[in-house]
């Protein structure tokens, strides 16, 4: 078989299998319309209806999605969930999460009915949205009006951000409740000498303590250590305990004023973003939803409270830096192919992952690949510059894998057998013609 045979034959076959999944996710659809059609026809509407007597047994109303959902009839849920042939548990979970779809999440729904949103990822959503409030739940939904490219770490970012607005209470009792079990442990030492070590530790003191074992790692290399990075980091863990040389905050005998010590400092930098308003939902409701602020940390990618921001920032020793603002959408090229620190900083805080398909590596840690090639006349400028990891970035380099960008921080894929792939704040949505139209392939067996 020659090579056009063989791509011919290998693209009809990703075509006969983007149609079959678009049929068998239609399937899911008439399934859950049907779920919430009976779910309609047997819900105990108040409490005059929670408990009655059906043929002399007790019949009582079951809530199984969240708070603002409607409880159903125990008795006639057993006959549905017998009639889908599904386990008494993993029945009432997933009809659980069909209701919570349909009550609670109605733009989830209706992009699940539209076939823009999986059955599979819409009942993931569910799943993390059924301890919230209404309102948390509600302000998730109009999140995700368009949810097909959301990544699982940026919904559970989400979701614990609807806590962290509407339940400030409640969140800031569970993370005092959850540093509480902050510990390091040492093991016992093995045969080989070597001790295992065990830790749960503040965020912010978590990304200190790497900051320094990798700037101690790196150290090490440049003094001619040529162990491998993990024994490196290992060996600079056991020397911040014999004190890290290179930090630069002194301790003074207090009698003499001589240096006796080093400590390590925390340097805090905020990256505020400005605007006339502090919502960042369009809908009316929002307006009176009594939000909460709600910080963004940008190393560890996820919301955190004011209170523990003060927290952070009321630690001894501690440096804060306040950054001028940053025009996210300036454009000052520059003559040469190396990219200038301001150039990363735009294109990082902008774009924030890998922009390849579904790809969610943080941008930090991503190449900058030039659009339009540097020596093809692409200029060195955050407008010609988009952050890819290593891997993508040759598949971009080394295969027909290419893409164009038809408006800023927007990115539409092509792969080599002609899929297609828009890729932008939202995530990552196939671009399908009109036989092709299914959302996202059902996940792998687990």
């Amino acid at each position: 078989m020659d090579l056009g045979t063989r791509a011919s034959s290998t693209a009809s076959l990703l075509s006969r299998l983007s149609a079959g999944i678009e049929a068998r996710n239609q399937l899911f659809i008439e399934e859950w319309a049907g779920i919430v059609e009976w779910a309609s026809d047997h819900v105990i509407a108040g409490p005059e209806g929670v408990a009655t007597l059906t043929e002399g047994y007790l019949d009582t109303g079951v809530p199984i999605a969240g708070a603002g959902a409607p409880l159903v009839s125990e008795f006639a849920l057993m006959e549905l969930i017998a009639v889908l042939g599904r386990t008494p548990d993993g029945g009432k979970a997933y009809v659980g999460r069909v209701i919570e779809c349909a009550w609670r999440l109605p733009n989830v729904y209706a992009a699940v009915v539209a076939g823009r949103l999986a059955p599979w990822r819409a009942e993931r959503i569910a799943d993390l949205t059924r301890r919230l409030s209404a309102d948390a739940a509600a302000f998730v939904d109009r999140q995700l009006w368009d949810a097909s490219g959301v990544g699982w770490a940026q919904l559970e970012r989400l979701v614990t951000e609807a806590v962290l607005r509407f339940d400030p209470e409640h969140a800031e009792a569970e993370r005092r409740k959850a540093a509480d079990h902050r510990h390091f442990d040492i093991g016992e030492v093995d045969e080989h000498g070597l001790v295992h070590l065990d830790g749960v530790l503040d965020a912010a003191d978590g990304h200190d303590l790497n900051q320094a074992v990798a700037r101690r790692a790196e150290t090490l290399a440049k003094l001619g250590d040529d162990s491998s990075l993990d024994v490196r980091r290992s060996k600079a863990a056991a020397e911040l305990a014999r004190h890290d040389l290179a930090l630069d905050l002194l301790i003074p005998d207090p009698d003499t004023g001589e240096v006796v010590d080093t400590v390590p400092g925390r340097k805090v930098v905020l990256n505020l973003h400005i605007t006339n308003t502090t919502l960042t939902s369009d809908s009316p409701a929002d307006d009176q939803a009594g939000w909460n602020p709600v910080g963004r940390w940008e190393e560890g990618r996820c919301p955190v409270t004011s209170a523990q921001i003060r927290e952070w920032l009321r630690a001894r020793h501690t440096t804060v830096i306040v950054r001028p603002v940053i025009d996210l959408a300036d454009h000052v090229p520059v003559g040469a192919y190396e990219i200038p620190g301001r150039h990363k900083t735009r294109v990082i805080l902008r774009d924030h992952t890998c922009r390849f398909p579904h790809c969610t590596r943080p941008a930090r840690a991503c190449d900058l690949d030039h659009a339009r090639p540097h020596s093809e006349g692409g200029p060195t400028c955050p407008c010609n510059l988009v952050p890819l990891c290593r891997r993508h970035h040759r598949a971009k380099t080394h295969s027909t894998w290419r893409y164009d960008i038809p408006t800023p921080a927007t990115y539409v894929w092509t792969s080599p057998h002609g899929h297609r792939f828009r890729v932008d704040h939202r995530g990552t949505h196939p671009i399908r013609t009109d036989t092709h139209r299914s959302s996202d392939p059902d996940p792998p067996d687990e």
